[in-house]
């Protein structure tokens, strides 16, 4: 059963792994010149700390690579779920080879458990060494975007560490149990993408977050931590929008200022007398062009200070990578084994 099971599956496995394998090679080949690069720059400049332009240009030049990365990892389990999960079965029902097993003194339950377990065992490996392999490449990447793309921003998350498995497991089964269903297989595979990719979407945007309670601070508004600063309105108006990066690394779900009594405050009104307006650039020197002024000067924070601006930001740190990992693993875990068994139940029952 394992043997014939292994031979109707050889094609599907041969295209995936053999992009795989070639994405491996590639990857290989290319990470030491990246590790150099980025080894040199750090060289030049002293430290991580000290190399802040730096960091954020390596970033920007590969970033096209670290996205095509991050979207080769979050694709195979949904490329698994439809092309591995989908047809497995119905493939099975539409030439009625299920019924000529069933006759050779192959049980239903031995059928599926087979066909299960050495496929769901191919994809979760494959799921893991394609996250593991891309997660090698991308390290010198991960270290010059913490602040850009942290590990626990939601499609960096979806790529690294061990939820590429749980996921492409729950793909896989996802495919098999709509197709026991379903019993077509194009309709099977289109409905199996459509859930998955539903499923990708939301649990980022209200799961995750919730898998672990988030901490809450309110936070000064400094020169070290402001992050964007929105000024609009005319000069007799002008209004100042804020937000603050409290952890390097953090996943930020809400990031509002607040004044002296806790109140959130959508947007400060900036006197004319702040020192928080823009000041014109200023002359260079003779013969050279006019200066920028670089930022907010300090003089700005004082005020918001003394006026009881605060900002209070609900947030992940970076340290809860992992315990999010294992809880999010554990979540998609839960509902594999659910559709697996519903797949055994739907197979010795219903299915004829």
């Amino acid at each position: 059963m394992i043997w014939l099971t292994l031979r109707q599956f050889r094609v599907q496995a041969a295209v995936l792994l053999g992009g795989l394998v070639a994405l491996g090679a590639f990857l290989v080949l290319t990470r030491q010149g990246l590790v150099d690069d980025y080894g040199n720059g750090l060289a030049e400049c002293g430290s991580v700390d000290n190399c802040g332009k730096f960091t954020r240009n390596f970033f920007d030049d590969h970033q096209t690579s670290f996205g095509a990365m991050i979207a080769v990892v979050v694709f195979v389990p949904g490329i698994i779920g439809v092309f591995w999960g989908a047809p497995l079965i119905t493939r099975e029902i539409e030439h009625n080879t299920h019924r000529l097993v069933w006759n050779q003194s192959i049980t239903r339950t031995r059928w599926l458990a087979v066909k299960l377990g050495v496929i769901g065992l191919v994809a979760a490996v494959t799921a893991g060494l394609s996250a593991l392999v891309v997660d090698w490449w991308s390290d010198p990447i991960d270290k010059a975007a913490i602040k850009d793309a942290p590990r626990l921003a939601p499609l960096v998350f979806d790529a690294r560490g061990i939820v590429p498995i749980s996921y492409a497991a729950f793909a896989f089964a996802l495919g098999v149990t709509v197709g026991v269903v379903v019993r077509r297989t194009l309709p099977t595979m289109a409905i199996t993408l459509a859930v998955f990719v539903a499923v990708q979407i939301v649990t980022p945007m209200f799961i995750r977050s919730h898998l672990i309670p988030p901490k809450t601070a309110t936070v000064a508004i400094t020169e070290q931590n402001h992050g964007e600063m929105m000024m609009n309105g005319d000069r007799e108006t002008m209004k100042l929008a804020l937000k603050v990066d409290v952890e390097p690394g953090a996943w930020t779900l809400t990031n509002e200022t607040v004044d002296r009594s806790g109140k959130k405050v959508g947007e400060i009104t900036i006197p004319a007398t702040s020192p928080c307006r823009p000041h014109p650039p200023e002359p260079g020197g003779p013969g050279s062009p006019m200066v920028e002024p670089e930022g907010p000067s300090k003089a700005c924070f004082d005020y918001l200070a003394a006026q009881g601006f605060r900002q209070k930001v609900v947030y992940h740190p970076a340290n809860r990578f992992w315990p999010l990992q294992w809880a999010e693993t554990g979540l998609f875990a839960i509902v594999t084994l659910g559709l697996t068994g519903f797949c055994f139940y739907w197979t010795r029952r219903r299915l004829t």
